[in-house]
């Protein structure tokens, strides 16, 4: 190897922990020693060998470590590494690495790596702590198994049976006796187009004195509510309890793959969230509620513990929201009696992106379906005081940009609310869109949801290649950066006291969240998680994959500092909060933020770009 293909290797190295703790001979030597691989897409998996390990150098290309039950371990990109474990441990070679995009690797055989080791302690220490790493974050998806945050694909009945909708209903119920399950999925030409159960044999033909000669789509349930394989089994139980139903098609990629009953998930072992929301769901008074709330901080802590996923934690913490929302509407109505007009109760923010944690406080408005009058006006009113001083006495505190149902100005009916954010989206002003990009965070809690997606659909319709709005509100997604100063450095604030840390929250999270919008509301996406947006993001083409999965597993690891930070906050009986302090992370742990927070910065440069070019 001469000295011109030697350059860029050296350059590239000396810029990338740990190489570039070695000193100028041993990099001399490493480099001279590397051999260089380039791996296509096409070949799919990086041949790996028990026989021969190497450490592997990312040097451009994306690649994903996966387990022996194809479970992600790591994501990998310029600057990763992969086959370090094996080195360390001498074990066999158990993972497999996937080529998400063509790349080159260069190569560093076990002597040289070893003499690394033996020459540098950091270069030692840094593989170690990799390696450390490594474990836990696959223990970390073992872990799941046992915890509440268990998918519904692990309960899909093996049993599934299907029958054709022009099949006759003596048919479809023998079959059903003879595999011995309850109910069964309707297809026509191959598509859902209902279910089959006991109950609809019971209450569509026998009790409507029909004879087994009917065909099975005169007795099915109609268009079923569904699920997607990769949900939570606690969300499988809202959508049952939400809809009194007891059996849910599963699907993948919009094909009908299982069944779920109530009877697999009783089965399936109990789970503390679920048990929270059936308690909140059955309390009769506003104490009870309150005194069951209690058990949130202690909830937390425990999915903290048990090292679930930040996104995970956030939809768990936010179906609970959820749960004591529904019922203290419930409660108030009781009082109330019925409500004049259909309504829509709208959470916005953190519980309305599905993401919140500890410390939140409460965004929320109503959705109208007519224009009040004054009889109507008073029922809301008090409808609406009740239901946010409720939350606010269960640790929700009120908003301190009195952004609530409760103020008059965030309730409306459908054709006021359109007419606001047509006035959002029309005159984008910059002061007055940053205290409005909140709002379009929002989804319904309660009430009909064809009255919510009148209004999402007249909002996405307006911003949808609107380069106007897109420009402005990139703006504003702009504004704040992430803590990183000349060299790769945190930028340290105050937290209201004299402790400087890194706001995880705001120079993180929260930016990702902007990020996230203006790609959604470019390509009229209606989800308004931050995750499922940049996926949606990425299946639309409005963002590139690489950038996209970057982003994603940067919001991933943003927020799981955040949460683990607080989890220590929270054993150390402190008060609960979004600042890290720089001085509690391993180097390794610092390596990676900083590598978040570059990609945060980059994405920041990315939207610059194509929202904001033309202005």
């Amino acid at each position: 190897m001469d000295e011109t293909e030697l350059l860029p290797i050296r350059n590239f190295l000396a810029e990338i922990a740990p190489f570039n703790e070695l000193s100028a001979e041993s990099l001399e030597l490493c480099c001279r020693n590397i051999s260089i691989g380039y791996y296509s897409k096409a070949s799919k998996i990086v041949p790996l060998s028990t026989d021969n390990p190497m450490l592997y150098i990312v040097r451009s290309g994306a690649f994903e470590v996966r387990d022996a039950d194809d479970e992600l371990v790591d994501r990998l990109g310029e600057g990763d590494y992969f086959g370090f474990p094996s080195l360390l441990s001498g074990e066999a070679v158990s993972n497999t690495v996937h080529i998400l995009e063509d790349g080159l690797v260069y190569h560093v055989a076990p002597a040289e790596f070893d003499l690394l080791r033996l020459q540098c302690r950091s270069f030692d220490r840094f593989f170690n702590r990799a390696y450390a790493k490594r474990l836990r974050h696959e223990r970390r998806y073992r872990n799941r198994e046992t915890v509440t945050t268990n998918r519904i694909s692990s309960l899909i009945n093996s049993a599934l049976l299907s029958v054709d909708h022009n099949e006759t209903v003596i048919e479809a119920a023998r079959a059903m006796r003879h595999r011995h399950v309850s109910s069964a999925l309707v297809l026509d030409n191959g598509k859902l187009c209902g279910i089959l159960t006991d109950r609809d044999l019971r209450n569509r033909v026998l009790a409507e004195g029909l004879t087994g000669e009917v065909a099975v789509h005169q007795a099915m349930t109609p268009s079923p509510v569904t699920i997607e394989a990769k949900s939570l089994v606690f969300e499988a139980m809202l959508l049952m309890s939400e809809h009194n139903i007891h059996h849910l098609p599963v699907m993948d990629a919009g094909i009908a793959i299982g069944m779920v009953t109530s009877t697999d998930i009783i089965k399936s072992q109990s789970s503390q969230p679920i048990l929270l929301i059936r308690e909140i769901e059955r309390q009769q008074d506003l104490p009870s509620l309150i005194a069951v709330s209690k058990q949130i901080p202690e909830l937390l802590q425990s999915l903290i513990s048990a090292d679930a996923r930040s996104e995970e934690i956030g939809r768990i913490l936010t179906s609970v929201t959820d749960a004591l929302t529904r019922r203290l509407i419930v409660l108030n109505q009781a009082l109330l009696g019925d409500a004049p007009m259909a309504f829509c109760w709208l959470a916005f923010g953190s519980q309305g992106r599905q993401d919140q944690a500890a410390c939140s406080d409460q965004d929320n408005g109503l959705l109208l379906a007519e224009e009040l009058d004054a009889e109507a006006k008073s029922y809301f009113q008090a409808l609406a005081q009740g239901v946010c001083s409720g939350l606010n006495d269960c640790g929700y505190v009120f908003c301190p940009g009195d952004i609530m149902a409760q103020n008059p100005t965030w309730m409306m009916s459908l054709t006021r609310w359109k007419q606001k954010f047509a006035q959002w989206v029309e005159n984008p002003e910059p002061k007055a869109l940053m205290h409005a990009s909140i709002f379009f965070d929002m989804r319904p809690v309660f009430g009909p949801v064809n009255l919510f997606d009148a209004l999402q659909d007249s909002v996405l319709q307006g911003t949808k290649d609107n380069d106007i709005f897109l420009a402005a509100l990139t703006g504003n997604a702009t504004l704040e950066s992430p803590p990183l100063g000349f060299f790769r450095k945190f930028v340290l604030e105050r937290d209201g006291t004299e402790v400087k840390g890194i706001d995880l929250k705001h120079r993180g999270s929260a930016l990702i969240n902007d990020i996230a919008r203006v790609y959604a509301l470019s390509a009229g996406i209606k989800e308004v998680n931050t995750a499922k947006r940049i996926k949606r993001a990425i299946d639309a083409g409005v963002l590139n994959r690489k950038d996209g999965l970057n982003l994603a597993d940067a919001l991933e690891f943003i927020g799981h500092m955040r949460l683990a930070n607080q989890g220590q906050q929270f054993e150390h009986r402190q008060s609960l909060s979004n600042y890290l302090k720089p001085q509690d992370l391993s180097s390794l742990m610092r390596h990676q933020l900083v590598d978040a927070f570059k990609v945060v910065h980059d994405s920041q440069a990315a939207i610059r770009l194509k929202f904001m070019r033309s202005f």
